[in-house]
């Protein structure tokens, strides 16, 4: 238990921080799962871009680390590639 009020306003502010993270981060994963089950590129060209931009977002954020972002859309990008 806080036991000053900062710590209890700090306490408030983390959890609230916590959730909006946590939309953000689900978000992303949704997004990729969703681009997985694509299966033409024509499709996929588009929603790439708008991943690669969500995924960038979310780095800049600190909600994922860049190396992380970086991985993400390597993989994401050799997917595109193989696509027919």
């Amino acid at each position: 238990m806080a036991n000053h009020k900062s710590a209890e306003k700090r306490i408030r502010q983390s959890e609230k921080h916590r959730l909006v993270n946590r939309y953000y981060g689900k978000t992303m994963r949704n997004a990729i799962r969703d681009f997985k089950g694509l299966s033409t590129k024509k499709d996929a060209e588009k929603r790439l871009e708008e991943l690669y931009s969500l995924i960038d977002k979310n780095a800049k954020r600190g909600i994922i680390h860049k190396n992380k972002a970086a991985n993400l859309k390597s993989k994401l990008t050799l997917f595109y590639n193989k696509l027919p």
